[in-house]
């Protein structure tokens, strides 16, 4: 569906540099902190800005050479778009079949209905939420087959959270030959709803793992220097020095569990994993 390799953009001092792939029924998470490089990974991926270097294909096409009909069969939620303030949900709902010549109007309308979004209430008047729900509603219901969600959650409180993240399930469950890009700096919302796991830094791709094995085979380990000096380091990733020693990221837990009875080995979330990654050091 999605294949950006070796992609590379420069702006000033910072330099993205990643490679991704998304195929037919993944959702697929970019996590990082802000100013990791998400967005600029995103509007690469849409051709909205040109690569320096390495290539992007869509649909098994150069996104640059994708056509009006392609472009359709990509539904997009950006963290900085959205639709003007004095329209309401039935403009958009008119302004989006003009648009799409797949717009399916009745599914907008009732996904809005569903969403608690007043048809009839100017945006200006939504809170932060009904505006995402909008978004998510435009861009699920013009046949896409490719979902590009930068940061569709964020601001949001935990329960309009899980209804998006219901959202997005339902609406890939639908079809098997659909995908979604969702990225995210709420890791705790992409361990439930994503196959992969890419993390991004610097515009750098440190770590790309399959969700299951992120959460089931990785972990944090915590040791003194006399501790640290005895590990077998066959598994070890990144390490971040601490007060009492070292914290250290390994993908064999279990093997540290098994064979160091003596220290501490925790099972690692997400963010636990960012921190390391990105205030560690590669071992």
């Amino acid at each position: 569906m999605l294949e950006m390799t070796g992609v590379q953009k420069r702006y000033g001092t910072f330099l993205l540099d990643c490679s991704i792939t998304v195929e037919k029924g993944r959702i697929v998470g970019l996590i990082g902190a802000n100013g990791a490089g998400k967005s600029t990974t995103f509007k690469a991926a849409l051709g909205l800005i040109a690569p320096d270097a390495g290539e992007v294909r869509v649909f098994g096409k150069q996104v640059a050479a994708l056509d009006a009909r392609d472009r359709e069969r990509i539904g997009v939620v950006l963290a900085d778009s959205g639709f003007s303030d004095y329209l309401c949900v039935r403009d958009i709902a008119d302004m989006m079949e003009k648009l799409y010549q797949d717009f399916d109007r009745g599914t907008f309308l009732m996904r809005c209905r569903e969403y608690g979004l007043p048809e009839r209430k100017k945006i200006r008047e939504f809170s932060t939420g009904m505006r995402a729900k909008l978004k998510l509603a435009a861009a699920m219901t013009h046949g896409a087959d490719l979902l590009i969600l930068d940061e569709p959650t964020a601001g949001l409180d935990v329960v309009a959270r899980e209804e998006m993240l219901g959202i997005l399930q339902d609406y890939l469950g639908e079809r098997e030959d659909r995908a979604v890009l969702i990225s995210s700096h709420i890791s705790g919302d992409l361990e439930k709803l994503c196959d992969e796991i890419y993390l991004i830094h610097e515009g750098r791709i440190l770590l790309r793992e399959r969700t299951d094995r992120l959460l089931d085979s990785y972990g944090c380990i915590k040791v003194d220097e006399e501790q640290r000096r005895s590990l077998d380091a066959s598994h070890l990733l990144w390490q971040k020095r601490e007060r009492f020693g070292y914290s250290i990221l390994t993908d064999a837990r279990r093997f540290y569990q098994e064979n160091y009875p003596g220290i501490v080995v925790e099972k690692g979330s997400i963010d636990d994993i960012i921190l390391l990654v990105e205030k560690g050091e590669r071992i």
